[in-house]
């Protein structure tokens, strides 16, 4: 099976989801450092719907410019996390049976 993360390596969280893919039996993993490549506006739309999510839903509400957002429609959201990617939830985990927003770590397994 392959699997994409979409990873930041100096979250904890994130971290401990690629250590699960990483231990699974038959995964193949593509890491992609979305801090370093981030995804296209199409792209980010894909994946937090096959999540199920709302763009809201997917916004690091911890970080600096999230605030601003606050009363921002779905697509001015997306398009501020496509323009700024630190602003996007993480980890973000696709394979053959879904995408899931790993937090907690382990909901990974959920498409594994």
């Amino acid at each position: 099976m392959k699997a994409t993360i979409w990873h930041n390596p100096r979250c904890s969280k994130s971290r401990e989801t690629l250590a699960i893919l990483r231990e699974a039996p038959g995964v193949d993993v593509t890491v992609i450092e979305y801090l370093k490549q981030p995804p296209s506006l199409s792209e980010l739309s894909r994946l937090i719907g096959l999540a199920g999510l709302k763009p809201k839903d997917a916004v690091r509400k911890s970080e600096t410019g999230s605030a601003a957002l606050a009363d921002a429609g779905q697509d001015d959201t997306l398009a501020a996390m496509a323009a700024d990617p630190a602003l996007i939830e993480r980890p973000l985990v696709e394979t053959d049976k879904g995408v899931r927003l790993c937090r907690p770590p382990e909901r990974v397994r959920e498409i594994l």
